[in-house]
């Protein structure tokens, strides 16, 4: 079973990552039961994923992120949902860039880090949600 999401709000500009990270310190506490492994792919995936809605969907007028995180015995999920403006993301299909590109690597990068990774646009939100199975 799991339990309630644990929730964030961030608003950048002002906040940033750091505020994810210290949000994830502080659920690792309370799940010391969840592995290394798992802590590192999550909260990497994650970060990446709240970085690229600050950087590259912020078109001036700041974004709000709410983010929420579900801890079950089998699976760690992430919800986010931001009002950033709708961009043209792809979720699907996508693949590393080559070395020489400079931007594109952000979704490739969570979805190597995650097990699913889905994303719409609805109403004036962008909604993502990831998911990791724990192997630890």
């Amino acid at each position: 079973m799991s339990e309630p999401a644990q929730t964030l709000v961030l608003r950048s500009p002002r906040d940033n990552v750091d505020l994810v990270h210290g949000f994830l310190e502080r659920l690792w506490v309370a799940h010391a039961d969840i592995g290394e492994l798992d802590r590192m792919a999550f909260e990497t995936a994650l970060i990446e994923l709240v970085s690229n809605v600050i950087e590259h969907a912020d078109t001036g007028h700041g974004v709000t992120c709410v983010i929420g995180v579900t801890v079950s015995a089998t699976t760690l999920v992430a919800n986010l949902s931001d009002t950033a403006d709708a961009g043209e993301i792809q979720v699907v299909g996508r693949l590393m860039p080559s070395v020489a590109a400079e931007s594109g690597r952000g979704i490739a990068l969570v979805q190597m880090l995650v097990d699913d990774l889905q994303y719409e646009r609805v109403g004036e939100k962008n909604l993502w949600s990831m998911s990791r199975n724990r192997v630890e």
